[in-house]
């Protein structure tokens, strides 16, 4: 195993270079790797055969990687970092043999255009001209902003998913206010405190001086989110967890879930101010990221287990899924009905909505859309917007009709 551009003889001693050269590929690429990963990497090439790829790639991605989802990215990048020399020999020989096929055009996944970013060099770039360029007329052009917003999740390389995580963090997510039982003191308000009145007048000798008066408190609802981690969900659940987690930060009352054969609160998780302290104690919490889909289960468990301590004072419900349950819908209609009831408001956000010939055939789909309130899509900037907009609106008469009787 060699650095992709030096000799097959290369000495031991270049082995801590190559560590460290790799973890800033990682770190051009997106993943959150420091000095202390790169000396626990250093330390743990020592203690393995450095002839075993496998070994050497299972503890390069144990000293280095802290999520589930950052583990495809270090595979892409582990592959065309420490290739084979010969590799390029075998490969040409491997065309010569199918040079008579049609190959089929593929779309790379967004790991390798992430890590092929990452790889290129500046100086890989063709120079610009030094004479002046032409004056162009960008009037019925698209900013980088516009772009950005439209851009699907998946489709974004290292940049965009960046600038994307530093817009996500400015957007904030207001629900409609809801009055409550308590009151607070306000010489404006519309309800006279007889109580405080009295009281006050003790202190003046039995004298009434002024009426106190009070208003009730008013706060915005409890937000609930069940968000899906399974492996058709895992790209874009790596985005919508930081707008999950400056949610949690921004406002009180939110209760994050996560499942994918299970659930796994980890709204504590996401407490952390720090993002990437808080995505590595998720990343230890829910042991099934990019597994299968038991949406039916994981509802059921929810019912059960959390329905009556998060869904009460006229909760919203986030359910983020792509619907295609791996037991096929088993028990969904029922467990989608009851957590229907349960809440205020329940909102679907789906993000195979982003095709226009989407049509409900699977089971799944088929189960839960009789149940829920909105369906939307959630797979760009533009989504998430649209969701705040919504959610900002006082919630239809229908909706609060039935949260009071379920």
């Amino acid at each position: 195993m060699t650095l992709a551009h030096d000799p097959p003889t290369q000495p031991q001693s270049r082995v801590a270079a190559n560590v460290m050269h790799f973890a800033r590929l990682l770190r051009r690429a997106g993943l959150p790797v420091g000095p202390a990963e790169i000396i626990t990497a250093q330390h743990a090439l020592t203690g393995i055969d450095l002839g075993s790829k496998t070994q050497a790639r299972t503890a390069l991605r144990a000293a280095m990687i802290h999520r589930h989802d950052h583990q495809e990215v270090f595979d892409q990048a582990f592959a065309l970092f420490w290739r084979d020399p010969s590799a390029a020999e075998q490969a040409a020989a491997m065309a010569l043999l199918d040079a008579g096929k049609q190959p089929k055009p593929e779309r790379p996944p967004p790991a390798s255009r992430r890590v092929a970013e990452a790889f290129a060099r500046k100086s890989d770039q063709p120079p610009r001209p030094k004479e002046d360029s032409p004056v162009t007329d960008m009037t019925m052009t698209v900013s980088k902003q516009e772009k950005l917003q439209r851009m699907d999740f998946e489709a974004m390389g290292a940049a965009e998913i960046a600038e994307a995580k530093r817009a996500i963090r400015r957007l904030v997510l207001p629900l409609d206010l809801r009055r409550t039982r308590r009151k607070r003191p306000d010489q404006t308000g519309p309800i006279t405190d007889l109580r405080r009145t009295i009281r006050t007048s003790l202190r003046q000798g039995g004298e009434i001086l002024g009426i106190a008066r009070s208003r009730r408190v008013t706060r915005p609802p409890p937000l609930v989110v069940l968000c899906d981690i399974s492996g058709s969900m895992a790209r874009y659940a790596q985005i919508l967890l930081h707008f999950l987690h400056a949610v949690s930060n921004d406002r009180d009352r939110v209760q994050v879930f996560l499942f994918g054969t299970r659930l796994s609160n980890v709204t504590r998780q996401l407490r952390a101010r720090d993002p990437e302290v808080a995505f590595q104690m998720v990343a230890h919490a829910v042991p099934d990221w990019s597994g299968g889909t038991r949406i039916g289960e994981a509802v059921a468990s929810f019912n059960q287990l959390w329905a009556k301590r998060v869904l009460g004072q006229g909760a919203v419900v986030l359910l983020i899924t792509d619907g295609l349950d791996r037991d096929g819908a088993q028990g969904l209609a029922e467990n989608m009905d009851r957590l229907h009831r349960s809440c205020t408001r329940l909102v679907w956000l789906n993000p195979l909505l982003r095709w226009d010939g989407f049509e409900p055939k699977s089971q799944g789909i088929r189960a839960m859309l009789p149940h829920v309130d909105e369906f939307r899509p959630v797979h760009n900037l533009a989504s998430l917007r649209g969701l705040i907009d919504l959610l900002s609106r006082p919630a239809p008469r229908a909706f609060v009709m039935k949260g009071a009787n379920p």
